[in-house]
């Protein structure tokens, strides 16, 4: 396909693994990397039957090197994009239109924000959705949990811009635990110290990165993820081959966090590790401990990554708990493109009232922080 505007020529791809110059385009955080997004296609994490198939959008330059590329799916239901639609859907198809397949820009299974424009064509990357849509007959295109900077190029072709929140914890130069203690408030030190101990009875904790993640390791925390998954919504999302390659796929850029009792894991808490961020991605048990998931998902993260320098953790999706840990409120955004006019305005009133909900919350959340003010103790 060619984009009327620079007359780039466009092309999808069968899936990220088959294109063996993806990486070259700089993605900074793992989840954009040819080995992540390779290793859901390959485990059959995505694909098939799950309602994700992959048609990565390339552009290549006048020199016919990849220049530019986006991960991009072909999407027949809604499910795991923690971005959530299905108001939309119902809409549309009641009008008499289908929703479904809806062009996807995502990371699957993934609300961490990032960079979804890959390269230096980002507006060539946009104009190539938009195509698809079109030529395609589909409802629309969706873009989630966008990099700051990667905004104004969606706003620049008239897509909406929807917000949401998330919690993430940021490293003020913190020595300790101890340190990002001292800057709360008294209560909330003294409620972490009783949470932690009253986790910590009784078990041991393991910290294991990429290659020292034995087999056994990886089963436990597959059993953890089914269990929070089934939970959560009603069937995992992730295959078990999924879990079983990702330490070798990603190496030292995985960390594990394991609780033992008498040398077995109960509870685990599976993480990435970007290059100045932790992301907290599954957490699942086989012991109900109280306060067990707020150690090794917030309190060990935090600790880890004041240990190792990291500048902040990112814990997923949701959680106003996670304020009262030190965690804040961050915006999350993510453009739409509609292509019918009357469809696109009533979205686009819907996606104006709840911008200023969000704000609104966000502003009641923010003086909900545990941290100290100044002159108090």
């Amino acid at each position: 396909m060619a984009d009327r505007d620079s007359e780039v020529i466009a092309r999808l791809a069968p899936s990220v693994g088959s294109v063996a110059e993806w990486d070259s385009l700089g993605g900074r955080d793992p989840f954009t990397s040819r080995a992540f997004l390779g290793l859901l296609e390959e485990s059959e994490s995505v694909g098939g039957h799950s309602g994700w198939s992959p048609a990565p959008i390339l552009v290549d330059g006048a020199d016919g090197m990849l220049a530019a590329a986006a991960p991009a799916y072909l999407k027949s239901h809604s499910q795991g994009e923690y971005v959530f639609d299905h108001g939309w859907a119902e809409a549309w198809q009641r009008a008499g239109g289908d929703y479904y397949p809806k062009l996807q820009i995502a990371v699957p299974f993934t609300p961490v924000p990032g960079r979804r424009l890959l390269g230096d064509r980002p507006q060539s990357l946009i104009a190539a959705a938009e195509a698809i849509v079109v030529q395609n007959g589909l409802s629309s295109a969706h873009a989630t949990f966008i990099a700051e900077e990667e905004i104004g190029e969606f706003e620049a072709r008239k897509w909406l811009v929807r917000e949401g929140i998330q919690y993430h914890w940021f490293n003020r130069s913190y020595g300790s635990f101890d340190d990002f203690l001292g800057a709360l408030a008294s209560r909330k030190r003294k409620v972490i110290r009783k949470e932690r101990v009253g986790a910590r009875e009784g078990l041991e904790f393991v910290a294991l990165r990429g290659t020292e993640i034995g087999l056994a390791e990886w089963t436990a925390m597959w059993r953890f993820y089914q269990d929070t998954g089934s939970r959560k919504w009603g069937q995992p999302y992730l295959t078990q081959p999924f879990f079983a390659g990702l330490g070798e796929a990603l190496g030292d850029a995985v960390l594990l966090l394991l609780a033992l009792r008498n040398g077995k894991p109960i509870a685990g808490a599976l993480n990435l590790i970007g290059s100045d961020t932790l992301y907290g991605r599954y957490w699942g048990c086989d012991e109900e401990v109280p306060f067990l998931h707020f150690e090794l998902s917030y309190y060990q993260a935090i600790e880890w990554a004041i240990a190792n320098g990291l500048g902040s953790v990112q814990a997923g999706a949701q959680g106003e708990h996670k304020l009262a840990r030190g965690y804040e409120p961050v915006v999350t955004r993510s453009a739409h493109y509609l292509p019918n006019a009357d469809f696109r305005r009533a979205v686009r009133s819907f996606v104006e009232g709840e911008r200023a909900a969000v704000r609104h919350e966000l502003d009641a959340l923010r003086a909900m922080l545990p941290y100290r003010r100044a002159g108090s103790e």
